[in-house]
């Protein structure tokens, strides 16, 4: 038997004239995010119709989960090494998963 997971999702895209600078931020973040408490994966995908843009997909056991992980070391630390490489603000968003679960 399974316990209850009360999936939480998050999506931050980015935009960036620096796709090798915010890849090296975003590939650190997404090691050391995915070894936190309640962290169910974390992917890190490129756009082919907008260069330079980047997806993060977050899955969290719950929101509890999400919101430490928001104030987490990991997450200052990848918001202050975005600085001066965004070309706009991220676009955070966040979303229930009603058939967003693990096929495993």
């Amino acid at each position: 038997m399974t316990d209850a997971v009360d999936l939480t999702i998050v999506t931050m895209r980015f935009d960036t004239a620096d796709p090798t600078a915010l890849l090296a931020v975003l590939s650190k973040y997404v090691v050391l995010a995915r070894m936190e408490p309640g962290c169910r994966n974390i992917d890190l995908c490129s756009s082919y119709t907008h260069p330079g843009r980047y997806l993060l997909v977050e899955k969290w056991d719950s929101p509890d989960a999400q919101r430490a992980h928001f104030d987490s070391p990991t997450m200052v630390e990848m918001a202050q090494h975005c600085t001066g490489l965004l070309t706009a603000p991220p676009d955070i968003d966040l979303w229930d998963g009603p058939s967003a679960h693990d096929l495993r």
